[in-house]
């Protein structure tokens, strides 16, 4: 039985409600952010909760905790579902839409109280370090058909459900997205890096893309070990003219793609440079 947390309470999941009258349920008004957490500690938790804290000031949405409760609030998910998830890689979902009126109407309200949902997840284990055993994935390409405020974490995802539907039919794992100028923007549930003759590039943080804490993770662990990610727009033929090719989320950590559109990536191995990748990414992961 999983614990869930809704406005203030610890409950049984199946036994968390909410009325047909919240706005983040008639129109996915609200912001959501998964934080990983391995043994019982959390990866990238600061920036996590800053992202949290942004989309909210995003969406003109109260946040209706402090850091500090908020980290109270995970730890405590996770030491309450620890027995009945039996898994040393949990994940915790929180979401918070702008609350409930009894009028649906577009704008704003005012005097309303942000509904605060959250419940914790077995997550798939971490990807071995080792490019000889390590799970790669399949992917194909797709014109990115989403919102423009694409680097705010909103619940309002059927954008992103279809494009992932639209690999999962095609089956592979995952889809990338391009833009109109035929440049890459993300996938649909992770970011975008590749590799070409040496050089590791990903695309720059704008609108098109969510600011990923795991991609932040890896630019920054990279650096420190002295190897420099290139922010910089990506072209359609740059990413299947690769030498390799990552996925990067919470759940995936690092996760090298193998084949695109029906095309090996590089040799169709998974590459040295990801190896270097994963190495550093393990190394400095708890540290933010």
């Amino acid at each position: 039985m999983t614990i869930a947390f809704l406005n203030g309470e610890f409950l049984p999941l199946e036994h968390a409600q909410i009325s047909p009258m919240d706005r983040g349920f008639l129109f996915g008004d609200g912001i959501y952010e998964v934080v990983p957490t391995l043994g019982g500690k959390p990866v990238g938790l600061a920036w996590h909760l800053e992202r949290l804290n942004d989309g909210l000031t995003a969406l003109d949405i109260t946040n209706p905790n402090s850091d500090e409760a908020w980290t109270q609030l995970i730890n405590q998910l996770v030491a309450q579902n620890a027995e009945g998830l039996n898994s040393d890689s949990v994940g915790v979902y929180i979401q918070v839409t702008r609350g409930t009126v009894m009028q649906r109407a577009h704008g704003f309200p005012e005097n309303v109280t942000p509904t605060v949902f959250a419940f914790a997840f077995a997550s798939a284990a971490p990807p071995v370090p080792d490019r000889e055993k390590v799970k790669v994935f399949s992917v194909i390409t797709a014109q990115d058909r989403r919102w423009q405020r694409c680097n705010i974490k909103s619940t309002s995802l059927l954008g992103n459900v279809l494009h992932y539907q639209q690999g999962n039919e095609a089956g592979k794992q995952e889809t990338i997205l391009y833009n109109d100028a035929h440049e890459i923007t993300e996938a649909s549930a992770c970011n975008i890096f590749i590799v070409r003759d040496g050089e590791i590039m990903t695309p720059p943080q704008d609108n098109q893309i969510l600011p990923g804490i795991t991609r932040r993770i890896v630019i920054e662990s990279l650096a420190r070990d002295g190897m420099q990610v290139t922010q910089q727009p990506i072209t359609l033929e740059q990413l299947r003219n690769a030498d390799e090719v990552w996925l990067t989320s919470s759940s995936k950590e690092i996760a090298p793609v193998t084949i695109v559109d029906d095309k090996a990536v590089g040799d169709g191995n998974v590459g040295a440079m990801w190896l270097k990748a994963i190495t550093s990414f393990n190394k400095y992961k708890f540290e933010w």
